[in-house]
C-alpha cells in the first residue's frame, strides 16, 4: 500500500491510497454493498455510475452464505470490478452481541486473503457506547491482542490491512489503543472503531472527540476510516480532523424508511412538495411520483438519490480543501443542525493542534470570509494572533499609533481612518512619523501592523459591519494585552477613534482600554469633532 497526500486544508487532506486493484482519491466513501440483496436494490453498476469506484462489503456474511470450500474473488462475489474492502463482521457483533455472533479472528483474516480483498479489517471487538469503563478495557485489549495473532497471516499479504481503534466514549482508552497499535507491525491503515451508535444519536461531539485524540497518536501518513460515517451533513466535520474514508448503508437504510437526504439534513419523502435537488432521479420525478411507486421503485430511486448526494458532498470537501475553504463549510454545516453546531465547538477546542496541520501557504489562494465568533478560531487567525507579540516586542519606536479600520477599506494603509491619522501626525501632532508604529484595529484580526496588511490574509477577506460583543470583547482585550507588553522604551500610545466604525467608537474605547505600564495613553477622534 501507499499513501501519498496531494492537498491539505485544516487536518484534512487529499490523498491517493494505492491498493492491489487500483488507486482510490480520498477523502473517500465506500457505499455499503450485500452482494446477496445488492441487484434488487440498487446494482453495483450503478453504484460505479454515480462516481464510487470503491465499495465495502461484509466477509463475515459472504463467509456465512458460501460453502465452505467455496473460496472465490471478492469482486466476482460482488461484481464490482474497483476497489472493495471487506469488513469482518464487527458490525453484527456490534449490534447482536457476542452472544449470538461468533467470530474466529484467524479465519476471518484466512477468508479475507482467500477472496482477494484490497482493504481488510481484523475481527475487531467494537466499544459500544453504553458499555462500562471495564467492557471497554476488554475491547480494546481483545482487540489489540486479536491485532497480534493474525499478524503471521497478514505480515506478507497483498491486502490492505485495517486496524481499528477502539475505546468508544472513553476518551483515555482510545488513546490507549492508539499507542498500543502503533507497535503493531504490517497495519497499512487505521478506523475509528465504534461510532455508528452514537452517530445514529447524532451526538457528533463524541466523535469529534475520539478522531481528534486517535489522529494525534497515529501517524501521519497513514490513512484513517471512520466506520458508520454515512451523513453528508458529518463528513466536513470529520475530514477536518484528518479522516480519509467512511462507508455506510445509509443510502440504501434511509431509503427503505423513505428518509430523503441532503447536505443539510433529512427529509421524511411525504412532507416534501418539492425534491430539492437535481440528480438524475429528483429532475425527473416529484414526491407524489415517487410515493405512487411501488415500495421497492420507489426505495431503489431514494437510494440513488442519496448516494448522489453523499458522493456531491465528498467532492465539495475536496474543493474546499483545495481552496482552503474547509473551515467556511464547517461554518455553513453548522447552520444546519445544532449538532453540528456542537461538534464544531468541540473542534475549535483542538484549533491549536490543527494550526499546526494546516499549510502556512497554498498555490490557490483565496480570501477568507469571515462570518461570526466561530470564525475567529479559524487557523490563519489563531496563527495571526499567536504570531502578533513576537511582532510587537520588536517595535523600535516611541510611539504606537492604532487605527480603527473596516473590511470595507482594504489594505488598511489605503483607508479613509488610516489617512486622517496619519495627517493628523503629521499636522497636529508634535511627533516625527518615523517614530510612531501603526497598528489596525478590527474584530475578527483583533490587531494587524499596517507594515503587513497588504499580505494574507489582511487584504483577502470578507466581514460583516456589525459584529456580536464577543468579537468586540476579544478585540478589546487583546488591545490591553497590547500596551501590557510594549517595550519600556515606547512613551505614547495614540488611539485614533472613529464613531462611524462600530469598534471606533470613542466612548467604547475610553470605557474599556487601560493604560499600559510606561506610556502615556491619548484618544483623538478623527470622524468627527476633534
Amino acid at each position: 500500500m501507499n499513501f501519498e497526500i496531494k492537498d491539505k486544508d485544516l487536518a484534512g487532506r487529499i490523498g491517493k491510497l494505492r491498493t492491489k486493484s487500483g488507486v482510490i482519491e480520498t477523502p473517500a466513501f465506500f457505499p455499503v454493498v450485500n452482494p446477496f440483496k445488492q441487484k434488487t436494490e440498487v446494482p453495483v453498476s450503478k453504484v460505479k455510475e454515480i462516481g464510487f469506484n470503491q465499495i465495502i462489503t461484509n466477509a463475515y456474511i459472504i463467509k456465512q452464505k458460501l460453502s465452505k470450500d467455496a473460496a472465490t474473488d471478492v469482486h466476482k462475489i460482488t461484481g464490482f470490478d474497483g476497489v472493495v474492502m471487506t469488513d469482518s463482521g464487527a458490525y453484527q457483533l456490534l449490534m447482536y452481541g457476542k452472544e449470538r455472533v461468533t467470530i474466529d479472528p484467524v479465519e476471518i483474516v484466512e477468508f479475507q486473503i482467500k477472496i482477494s480483498s484490497d482493504i481488510a479489517v481484523i475481527a475487531d471487538i467494537p466499544t459500544r457506547d453504553d458499555a462500562s469503563y471495564e467492557e471497554a478495557v476488554w475491547s480494546v485489549n481483545e482487540t489489540l491482542r486479536r491485532a497480534k495473532e493474525v499478524l503471521p497471516f497478514i505480515k506478507d499479504s497483498y491486502t490492505v490491512w485495517v486496524l481499528p481503534i477502539q475505546g468508544g466514549v472513553f476518551i483515555d482508552l482510545v488513546r490507549k489503543s492508539a499507542l498500543e497499535a502503533l507497535k503493531i507491525p504490517y497495519y497499512s491503515m487505521y478506523a475509528i472503531g465504534s461510532p455508528v451508535t452514537v452517530l445514529e444519536k447524532y451526538e457528533f461531539w463524541k466523535v469529534v472527540d475520539m478522531v481528534y485524540t486517535a489522529k494525534t497518536v497515529l501517524p501521519p501518513d497513514k490513512p484513517v476510516h471512520l466506520f458508520g460515517g454515512g451523513h453528508p451533513i458529518m463528513i466536513p466535520l470529520f475530514v477536518a480532523l484528518g479522516v480519509d474514508s467512511f462507508d455506510s448503508a445509509s443510502y440504501i437504510l434511509y431509503a427503505r424508511e423513505d428518509r430523503y437526504m441532503t447536505e443539510h439534513g433529512t427529509y421524511r419523502l411525504e412532507d416534501l412538495d418539492y425534491l430539492p435537488c437535481e440528480c438524475e432521479v429528483c429532475s425527473r420525478y416529484t414526491p407524489r411520483d415517487l410515493l405512487g411507486m411501488s415500495k421497492a421503485e420507489r426505495t431503489t430511486l431514494i437510494a440513488i438519490h442519496n448516494l448522489h448526494v453523499i458522493n456531491k458532498e465528498i467532492k465539495r470537501v475536496k474543493v474546499a480543501i483545495r481552496e482552503g475553504r474547509l473551515w467556511e463549510l464547517l461554518e455553513e454545516r453548522a447552520r444546519t443542525h445544532p449538532s453540528v453546531r456542537e461538534a464544531l465547538n468541540h473542534i475549535i477546542k483542538y484549533v491549536e493542534w490543527i494550526e499546526k496541520l494546516d499549510p502556512r501557504i497554498k498555490g490557490d489562494i483565496h480570501g477568507m470570509f469571515l462570518y461570526d465568533t466561530s470564525s475567529y478560531y479559524r487557523p490563519e487567525l489563531y496563527r495571526h494572533r499567536k504570531n502578533l507579540l513576537s511582532r510587537f516586542r520588536s517595535i523600535n519606536q516611541k510611539v504606537v499609533a492604532l487605527v480603527p479600520c473596516t473590511p470595507m477599506e482594504k489594505p488598511f494603509r489605503c483607508s479613509s481612518t488610516y489617512s486622517k491619522a496619519f495627517n493628523y501626525i503629521v499636522e497636529k501632532a508634535d511627533i516625527k512619523v518615523d517614530d510612531v508604529y501603526f497598528i489596525a484595529y478590527l474584530p475578527f484580526f483583533d490587531l494587524v501592523p499596517i507594515d503587513i496588511d497588504q499580505t494574507y490574509p489582511y487584504s483577502q477577506f470578507e466581514a460583516p459591519m456589525t459584529v456580536s460583543d464577543d468579537l468586540l470583547e476579544m478585540m478589546l482585550r487583546k488591545i490591553n494585552s497590547l500596551l501590557c507588553n510594549l517595550p519600556s522604551f515606547v512613551e505614547k500610545v495614540l488611539i485614533f477613534t472613529c464613531n462611524d466604525v462600530p469598534w471606533g467608537r470613542r466612548e467604547l474605547l475610553e470605557e474599556n482600554i487601560k493604560s499600559g505600564v510606561h506610556q502615556q495613553l491619548k484618544f483623538i477622534e478623527i470622524c468627527g469633532n476633534q
